[in-house]
């Protein structure tokens, strides 16, 4: 069985004013540390004259997952570490958040930090629209004409996608499954055609 876990489906924004302090929360989804690091380095540079941009992310998921933070300057503990509790909590996978905050001239203490942080994390991936990731394979298979519209409901039945069509001698299919349903639909084609069928991953 593939490894299915919630991710985020794009980004979101929210903002959150805490006695003149501005805090602006962006989610996204992430699935390398790399591009956990290109998405907070995206937002730094698009708040250059902010105070502070703290950031959670998860990379992966359940056993497999990465976790990273930072405080960006805030006192220890304060910033990075709850709103990582925030993303932990969340059971989402593959997403990184920035909390960028713009210091409005009244000091919040540690509790009023933590509060503020968590609370515009929360908001942040509230306001995320959440898939699914799963696991895809696509594979090439070559099949004799009198095979062709059964193997295009075979496809349907299992979930599966038509990526290209060529016509030539025999017909050649580009398809896409996920893969826990791609065993089924090649033992299905293989008994549907008695083995009169070529099928390779791609």
């Amino acid at each position: 069985m593939s490894q299915r876990y919630p991710i985020p489906n794009g980004e979101s924004t929210i903002e959150l004013l805490v006695k003149n302090s501005r805090f602006i929360g962006r989610a996204g989804y992430t699935p390398s540390v790399y591009q956990a690091k290109v998405f907070i380095d995206r937002v730094k540079a698009k708040h250059p004259h902010c105070s502070h941009a703290v950031y959670a992310f998860a990379v992966g998921y359940g056993t497999t997952v990465t976790h990273g933070m930072s405080d960006a300057g805030e006192p220890s503990g304060t910033a990075g570490r709850p709103a990582l509790a925030v993303v932990k909590g969340s059971g989402l996978g593959d997403v990184t958040v920035v909390i960028v905050r713009y210091f409005g001239g009244t000091k919040l203490g540690t509790g009023g930090l933590v509060k503020a942080y968590t609370e515009a994390t929360q908001l942040a991936l509230a306001e995320l629209s959440v898939t699914e990731k799963v696991e895809r394979q696509t594979i090439q298979v070559t099949i004799p004409y009198n095979f062709y519209e059964h193997c295009r409901r075979l496809v349907e039945t299992y979930h599966g996608q038509i990526d290209e069509e060529e016509f030539a001698v025999e017909v050649t299919l580009r398809l896409t499954f996920t893969v826990d349903d791609l065993p089924d639909f090649e033992s299905a084609l293989s008994e549907l055609t008695s083995g009169q069928v070529s099928i390779g991953s791609i």
